[in-house]
């Protein structure tokens, strides 16, 4: 079994081969051939709503297929658009909808929403993209989660966009090496720490992204590796990454401590 990290270099060093692979696939091939070719006739929110089809492959590219039934909730995203800042989308933390609203932008441009490149190529770029990471967490979650992080990376510029972010959330306190239970505590203390152990501007930075990556594919793997222990399992080999450790012995707590108490290029 390959390590998350292995993993992610794999795919990331040939971004543009990974993504080919996976678009060529039967099933993905097959789906954005009909979204593209069906697009362009969409002229309103209600047409777009009512091809299952055509909506559900939209959704799954913004990584919303959890929000697919939620039709009226879809249609006043769409429908109050993104030029007023005080429309829905915008005033909801979650930055997928507000992407999504700009991409069909019914609101702004009508019946003309589906003849951009936004809506026609852009949304089966990122249809390939959301496959790719949602096959390769078939495999290994970890590395779903970092390549997930490294495209989202970008368009973080507070601590609450990652908090509204369960992916994006569990990617930074697994590098941080932070309990889950965190979560349970107040939303601007958890904003506070977050922003006292990382310069979110760093994550404009590709070196400095995946070099944060890295970091949390490292702990990932070693919670893997001392789960696999605690249960009897063969141990992963990020124990050698990260503790130097032969794959019979176990990490040593002080190392992980370590590791948790490192502040993100500080």
């Amino acid at each position: 079994m390959l390590s998350t990290i292995a993993d992610y270099t794999r795919l990331t060093n040939d971004m543009g081969k990974s993504l080919t692979q996976v678009a060529t696939q039967p099933d993905v091939s097959r789906e954005t051939d009909y979204f593209l070719g069906h697009i362009g006739n969409v002229k309103t929110i209600d047409d777009f709503l009512k091809d299952y089809r055509l909506y559900s492959y939209a959704m799954k590219a913004f990584g919303l297929s959890d929000m697919t039934y939620a039709k009226a909730f879809m249609r006043k995203v769409l429908t109050e658009g993104v030029t007023d800042t005080k429309s829905f989308a915008n005033k909801l933390t979650d930055t997928r909808y507000r992407e999504f609203a700009t991409a069909f932008n019914f609101a702004a441009l009508g019946d003309q929403a589906t003849q951009t490149t936004a809506a026609t190529t852009g949304v089966a770029t990122q249809y390939v993209t959301q496959t790719m990471e949602q096959k390769a967490g078939d495999q290994n979650e970890g590395l779903r989660l970092a390549l997930y992080f490294t495209r989202k990376a970008s368009t973080v510029t507070t601590a609450y966009q990652i908090l509204a972010d369960k992916a994006l959330t569990q990617v930074v306190q697994t590098a941080l090496g932070l309990p889950s239970t965190i979560s349970a505590a107040d939303i601007d203390a958890q904003a506070k720490m977050i922003s006292s152990k990382i310069k979110l501007t760093d994550f404009q930075d590709p070196a400095k992204v995946t070099k944060f990556v890295q970091r949390f594919a490292a702990m990932w793997d070693a919670t893997q590796a001392q789960n696999d222990i605690n249960n009897g399992t063969s141990t992963n080999p990020a124990l050698v990454l990260i503790a130097g450790a032969s794959t019979s012995i176990s990490m040593d707590t002080n190392v992980l401590t370590t590791l948790q108490n490192i502040k993100f290029n500080r």
